[in-house]
């Protein structure tokens, strides 16, 4: 199947997003003061709202029959 350039970054945005949330948890475990918590918690919790909508997104190309799951391969 043709992997579309909308998939793509759709799968990108999921990476992405997981790696904002694993950065979020690891610097709020590791922060030396309030400011840094603040930081760490807005980034956890737009990782989370990204990480959401991408899903969603991606749910409803497959739904449509656009996905191509090698891009699961190849991205994620």
């Amino acid at each position: 199947m043709f992997q579309k350039k909308c998939d793509k970054n759709i799968a990108r945005t999921i990476k992405l997003a997981k790696e904002m949330i694993e950065l979020a948890q690891t610097g709020y475990e590791q922060q030396e003061d309030p400011g840094c918590g603040v930081l760490y918690g807005i980034l956890l919790d737009s990782g989370y709202r990204i990480l959401d909508l991408a899903q969603k997104e991606k749910h409803a190309h497959v739904q449509k029959g656009w996905w191509d799951n090698s891009i699961n391969k190849e991205i994620l």
